[in-house]
């Protein structure tokens, strides 16, 4: 900790020569000007070492995936709690949730015939186990679900693949979600998904799923993009392909989680706050790294920073590190229920849950009048090489109080090739993100969250 305390103020002394002052906004809006020693000191603080990527291979090396209902998440939320009090944070908390426990088990996808070959899966969170026995079929594959509404007949007693290749996340996830209920109601024993993301070395990408109200539900499973391919062409030839899959996923009874919160408090609105924050679980495979423990370490930092550079803002900066956004969302909904009172006196909620990637970018939403206060902070980003700030503010986690209260909201979003590539897979590890990318999330989102909480006016709605 001392040697970290050293390498920030000396970063604060030397960040002239860290950033040429040729890249350091030298125009702009009068009313930046009280901020900009402090963003300097922020941003120079922030890129003067890897402290938070150690940090985030402490994280992932010590407590692994996180899934909710698990000790890895309870035993991470405990280390949390503990370490946001080392950091000197204020109104350290962690506050309890009920989270659903889904299980996967032992689970795999075999070819059968032709000859044998076990395939790369993974069960999708939700699903429903096959019969102990496993479930062996002929496999009918499909390129969407017009192709499968076609075909319908043929569906009956096989095994459902929906071979779809990826595009974005938000066009491709509806067959990870909605392809076992779509093949059940043609019949189907069960459903296989082509991974949703970018081909990667044979990885398949878990995810959750849901059946909704259907009555009949069937085992469901991502194979990778190779096996997938492998089957289409197989099929293509005209080849009856049979394949066996055994998985024996199962929900236990909800268990006990947490939400956990630390704050700088505000030196003159303290009842204002200015929410960042990510979600600390993850899928039960590889060590969710990027999803999300790194946008936890990300939004971390600023307030670690702050702290440590005794930079106190007008309102209070609150960091929440939510819980089962994988697998329920129950975390952020359970934010917004406790806080509904106090929901309007949100001014800013930013979330980082999509990598830090580079070339990174930030995202918001919210009024013109808003907009225009973003874009001139986000000139304060100039020496970090962002580009100006896009659309798209938002998350999953910060979307119910951000309803609730009428709170703009803004995203920090990583590569999203990069990111799906590994998005919900065995190689989401630590190993794949580059100190540099953390430092620098760290330091851009320190800069906006400084000044929207330092502001003399709150941001408008």
């Amino acid at each position: 900790m001392l040697r970290t305390s050293l390498c920030v103020l000396a970063a604060v002394v030397a960040y002239g020569s860290l950033v040429p002052s040729s890249a350091q906004p030298a125009t702009g809006p009068a009313w930046l000007s009280p901020h900009r020693d402090n963003v300097s000191r922020l941003q120079a603080a922030a890129q003067a070492d890897d402290f938070a990527w150690q940090r985030l291979a402490e994280l992932t090396d010590t407590y692994g995936a996180r899934i909710s209902g698990s000790e890895n998440l309870e035993r991470a939320i405990r280390w949390a709690q503990a370490t946001m009090t080392k950091d000197g944070l204020a109104n350290v908390r962690a506050e309890k949730v009920m989270v659903p426990r889904w299980v996967r088990g032992q689970e795999s996808a075999v070819i059968v015939d032709p000859p044998e070959h076990p395939m790369a899966m993974l069960g999708l969170g939700g699903s429903v186990a096959t019969p102990p026995g496993g479930i062996e079929a002929d496999v009918l594959v499909v390129k969407d679900f017009k192709d499968l509404d076609a075909r319908a007949a043929q569906a009956k007693g096989r095994i459902v693949l929906f071979n779809v290749p990826y595009t974005t996340y938000g066009e491709t996830v509806p067959y990870r979600s909605g392809g076992a209920t779509a093949a059940a109601r043609h019949g189907a024993v069960a459903s296989l998904v082509r991974a949703v993301g970018p081909m990667g070395h044979r990885t398949p990408h878990t995810g959750g799923m849901n059946y909704g109200d259907a009555t009949v539900r069937i085992p469901t499973a991502a194979i990778s993009v190779e096996d997938a391919n492998r089957l289409q062409r197989l099929s293509d030839r005209g080849v009856r392909v049979r394949v066996r899959l055994a998985m024996e996923a199962h929900f236990e009874a909800d268990v006990e989680s947490a939400n956990v919160f630390g704050e700088i408090v505000g030196r003159e609105f303290p009842k204002e706050v200015v929410l960042v924050g990510c979600h600390f679980d993850s899928w039960d495979i590889g060590a969710g790294a990027s999803d999300d423990a790194v946008g936890c370490i990300a939004t971390w930092e600023a307030l670690r920073l702050m702290k440590a550079l005794g930079i106190q803002p007008r309102r209070t900066v609150r960091l929440g590190l939510f819980t089962n956004e994988e697998n329920g969302l129950r975390g952020g909904t359970a934010y917004r229920d406790a806080y509904m009172a106090s929901a309007a006196d949100h001014v800013l909620a930013l979330e980082s849950d999509s990598g830090v990637f580079a070339p990174a970018s930030l995202g918001f939403t919210g009024s013109d009048a808003a907009r225009r206060y973003i874009n001139d902070i986000g000139m304060l980003l100039m020496p970090l090489g962002f580009p100006p700030v896009g659309p798209g503010g938002g998350g999953a986690d910060i979307g119910p109080i951000a309803q609730a209260g009428r709170v703009p909201m803004m995203a920090y979003n990583g590569d999203a090739t990069r990111y799906f590539t590994i998005h919900h897979t065995p190689a989401d590890t630590v190993d794949r993100i580059a100190p540099q990318d953390v430092a620098k999330a760290a330091a851009a989102i320190a800069t906006m969250t400084y000044v929207v909480a330092d502001m003399p006016d709150r941001l408008p709605k």
